[in-house]
C-alpha cells in the first residue's frame, strides 16, 4: 500500500475520455458515511463503530476504475451544538471539506430525518455543489413500502441531483450509487497514482485501529475524551514495532481503559495486532501504554498536536 505522499497526476488516459474528482461524504453522526466508504473501496480505510462521533479525521478513499477515479473524502459527523473545542473541531473538519470537493454525498437514515439532517443539508446546499442523496440502512426497513413515501418526502426538501437508497453494511444498491456519482465528475486525469487507496499514513491506520477497537470494547463504560497516538513507528523488513500511547482526561480513566489485571488493554492489543497483521502483511510488536493529559479535548493546541482538525 502506497499510504504517504501528496496528490499527483497519474497519466492515465486523456482529459476527453477520463473523469476524476473529489466527493465528500457528509452527514450526522452514525448514518454509515465511513461504512459507506468502506464498502465502495472494497477495502477498510475508516474505522467504525457504534459510538457517535467515531470518525475524528478527514480521510480520503480513492477508487481508481478504468474510466474515473474517484476520491472520497469522509468526514466527521455534522452536530448541533458548539461544545468543547473537539466538537468544534470535528463540524469545522467536515464543513471545510465542502469547500473543496466537486460533488457531496449526504447520508441519511432512512425513516429517521431529524433536525440534524437538515442542519447538514442546509449546510450542504450553502456549499453550491451538486448533491446526492444517499439513503442508508433500507435493510432495516419492513416492508420496503414503506421507504416509498420518505423518499418522497425527502425528495421535496432540495433539488438533488439524484437519490439512492441503499445499505452500506450490506453492500446492496452500490452500484447504482456509484454510477451516479461517476456521471457527475469532471473531465480530467486522475489526481492520484492508480495503486494509491488512501492520502493517510500506516501510522495514522494504526492509531485509528486501536482506537477503534478501544471503542468497541468498551462501549458506553469508553471515556469521550480518549484518543490514540503513535509514539514510535519502526518498519524492518518483516517485523513493525509500535508504541501506542492512549490519552484519556482523568486519572478515574485509566483503570477503565486498562481493565481488571490488564484485561482490557490485553485485549485491544491482542485484536488491533492481528488486524494490523493483515493489512501490512507483516509481524506487529505492539506496546500499548495509557497516559492522562487532562483536558486535551477542550483545548485547541492539544488537538492540533494529534492531528485533530487539521
Amino acid at each position: 500500500m502506497n499510504d504517504t505522499g501528496s496528490p499527483e497526476t497519474a497519466g492515465r488516459g486523456t482529459a476527453t475520455e477520463y473523469r476524476s474528482g473529489l466527493v465528500a461524504l457528509v452527514g450526522r453522526p452514525n448514518v454509515g458515511k465511513s461504512t459507506l466508504l468502506n464498502q465502495l473501496l472494497g477495502y477498510k480505510i475508516s474505522i467504525t463503530s457504534p459510538r457517535p462521533q467515531t470518525t475524528r479525521h478527514r480521510i480520503l478513499g480513492i477508487h481508481t476504475t478504468e474510466g474515473a477515479q474517484t476520491v472520497y473524502v469522509d468526514t466527521p459527523g455534522v452536530h448541533k451544538g458548539r461544545g468543547k473545542a473537539l466538537n468544534r473541531a470535528l463540524n469545522r473538519t467536515a464543513l471545510d471539506s465542502l469547500q473543496q470537493v466537486d460533488l457531496a454525498v449526504m447520508v441519511a437514515q432512512a425513516l429517521a430525518w431529524t433536525r440534524e439532517d437538515e442542519q447538514v443539508l442546509r449546510h450542504v446546499l450553502a456549499a453550491g455543489r451538486p448533491v446526492i442523496l444517499a439513503v442508508n440502512k433500507v435493510d432495516r426497513v419492513r416492508p420496503r413500502t414503506r421507504l416509498l413515501p420518505y423518499l418522497k418526502a425527502v425528495s421535496e426538501r432540495a433539488d438533488f441531483a439524484a437519490i439512492v437508497p441503499l445499505s452500506a453494511l450490506k453492500g446492496e444498491n452500490l452500484q447504482a450509487l456509484e454510477a451516479e456519482v461517476r456521471a457527475r465528475l469532471p473531465v480530467g486525469p486522475p489526481l492520484f497514482e492508480p495503486d494509491r487507496i488512501t492520502d493517510r499514513s500506516q501510522r495514522f491506520l494504526a492509531a485509528e485501529r486501536i482506537r477503534e477497537k478501544l471503542f468497541r470494547r468498551l462501549g458506553q463504560e469508553l471515556p469521550y475524551g480518549l484518543t490514540v497516538e503513535i509514539e514510535r513507528f519502526e518498519e524492518l523488513p518483516r517485523l513493525i514495532r509500535l508504541h501506542a500511547l492512549i490519552w484519556v482526561e482523568k486519572p478515574s480513566h485509566k483503570p477503565i481503559v486498562i481493565g481488571h489485571r490488564g484485561r482490557v488493554l490485553k485485549a485491544v492489543g491482542t485484536e488491533a495486532r492481528r488486524e494490523l497483521e493483515a493489512l501490512f502483511g507483516k509481524r506487529i510488536h505492539m506496546e500499548l501504554w495509557v497516559k492522562v493529559r487532562e483536558g486535551w479535548s477542550d483545548d485547541e493546541r492539544a488537538l492540533r498536536q494529534l492531528g485533530i482538525g487539521e
